[in-house]
């Protein structure tokens, strides 16, 4: 069988049999890619979806833990100066300077302190319940 070439200088007279079209846009290749792979693009948005509240939960859990933390911490101060005499001196950290002053001077902010931490414990409480159940109803709406 001969092969037969095709002389380039023959072909320049020819129109072309396909038209080169121009380039896509970001959103035209974005529509497209939703159109060609649905389930697979829906899947991932969904394993996104559910990845961001899984770290919103985390991070909430990881604030609460802290705030716990400090209140214990708190706690165990004013239980510890309580028995102590008014006058006694004692050391307070403020701002990174360590100051003299009385335990009838800091069991006063101390106690505030608390009051406050337990406050924003109480409020990250409410938050993680919450997004704990946008999550749930999240889910259910999805299976």
């Amino acid at each position: 069988m001969a092969t037969q070439q095709i002389n380039p200088r023959k072909q320049q007279g020819k129109k072309p049999t396909h038209f080169s079209s121009p380039p896509l846009t970001p959103r035209e290749i974005k529509c497209n890619a939703k159109l060609a792979h649905p389930n697979q693009i829906q899947q991932t948005e969904l394993q996104a979806q559910y990845q961001t509240y899984k770290n919103t939960l985390q991070q909430l859990a990881q604030k609460i833990g802290d705030i716990e933390q400090e209140t214990e911490e708190h706690k165990l101060v004013i239980d510890t100066l309580h028995p102590l005499p008014a006058d006694r001196k004692c050391f307070r950290m403020i701002n990174g300077v360590l100051v003299e002053r009385t335990v009838k001077d800091v069991i006063p902010s101390l106690k505030t302190n608390s009051d406050g931490l337990k406050q924003v414990l109480d409020e990250l409480l409410k938050q993680y319940k919450a997004k704990q159940e946008e999550m749930d109803g999240w889910k259910v709406v999805r299976e």
